[in-house]
């Protein structure tokens, strides 16, 4: 059974990303639709797939990560020092029987991401 999945690390700190906003979106021709709101718990991930089975289907996605309230709380930067606010990812499912993994790597100053597993 396919499934989506993510998960945030805080790579400044050298510890999951814990109560981070995340939205998903499916994106089309005709703009992007909300498909849920999550945050992460504190191991960084989400509790439950972000979609599974039947609900993922082919096609591009956005994942967009909160990560500037984050970053404020757990590093104490004031909004006049924030770099990174918004964290926009956008990728295709080309086979929603499989298991897409798309993990975030932050820092307050860059970000990294990658298909996992």
């Amino acid at each position: 059974m396919g499934r989506l999945t993510t998960h945030v690390l805080d790579t400044a700190r050298g510890r999951p990303a814990a109560q981070l906003r995340i939205r998903l979106y499916a994106v089309s021709e005709s703009g992007r639709e909300l498909l849920g709101r999550f945050s992460t718990n504190d191991d960084g991930r989400v509790d439950a797939p972000l979609l599974e089975g039947a609900a993922l289907q082919a096609g591009t996605y956005e994942l967009l990560f909160e990560a500037g309230e984050y970053l404020q709380r757990a590093g104490g930067l004031s909004q006049t020092a924030l770099f990174l606010d918004e964290i926009p990812i956008r990728f295709g499912i080309f086979h929603p029987d499989e298991h897409y993994h798309v993990p975030l790597l932050l820092s307050p100053y860059g970000y990294s991401t990658y298909r996992g597993s």
